[in-house]
């Protein structure tokens, strides 16, 4: 096997955890493994990731060399406390979550374990469909890391096709609130518009949208890229 390819083992079989194991395979890691989703559905995880083996989470562990965490927000810091506590973490281990809530500081107990912490949050909302592999070629990836690891940060994020975006931790929270601002408001401000079509007889709104709204995206867009250029000349 090349060196520089890594065993991955990925915890969170939701809808973010099966595209990262996908795209890391795509990119020559080898899949260690995935826990089993919560809900059951092995047929969606296999669907995007084919075969991959579905294990217990510290057995995962136990045989990676690089951990995926990508569990919702409010379990990260328990999960990774209590691995800590069951002697789970190896020295020299890469340790990322996909949290852009959390900074990483979560990962403090592995660190102190010997682990090489980093953060990785794609700057994407996810389908937890294969789809998502294309998306990630268009996407900027938050990462976070000690100084030492920066390189491995990035190259990972290079790796599944994103760009990497290095953000300082007591900046996160205004990150976060941008991704909540972003993605919550535009699906209230579509579902309202979607629901004013249909009272007023239309059956299929989402088709009817779908080129006004893009193109009025697009156009906020270009706007903003326009304002960047001006403070770039500054």
């Amino acid at each position: 096997m090349n060196p520089t390819r890594l065993g991955v083992g990925v915890i969170g079989a939701g809808k973010v955890g099966p595209v990262f194991a996908q795209a890391l395979a795509g990119a020559g890691h080898a899949l260690v493994g995935i826990t089993k989703p919560s809900d059951g559905d092995t047929d969606r995880l296999h669907a995007v990731v084919p075969g991959v083996a579905l294990k217990e989470p510290l057995e995962i562990i136990a045989l990676s060399e690089l951990v995926i965490i990508a569990i919702p927000d409010s379990e990260v810091a328990g999960f990774v406390e209590g691995v800590s506590k069951a002697h789970g973490w190896r020295r020299g281990q890469i340790v990322a979550h996909t949290s852009i809530s959390h900074g990483l500081d979560v990962l403090d107990s592995a660190t102190e374990a010997g682990v090489i912490p980093l953060t990785l949050h794609p700057l994407m909302e996810f389908t937890g469909t294969s789809m998502d592999i294309a998306r990630m070629s268009q996407a900027w990836c938050v990462v976070g890391s000690p100084p030492v690891a920066a390189p491995i940060a990035s190259a990972l994020a290079v790796e599944m096709g994103m760009e990497p975006l290095s953000v300082q931790d007591e900046h996160r929270s205004l990150v976060a609130s941008a991704i909540a601002l972003a993605t919550s408001f535009s699906h209230t401000t579509i579902a309202e518009a979607a629901s004013r079509l249909e009272s007023a007889g239309i059956t299929n709104p989402g088709v009817v949208l779908s080129a006004l709204v893009n193109s009025s995206v697009d156009n906020a867009l270009r706007s903003v890229a326009g304002n960047d250029v001006e403070r770039g000349q500054q």
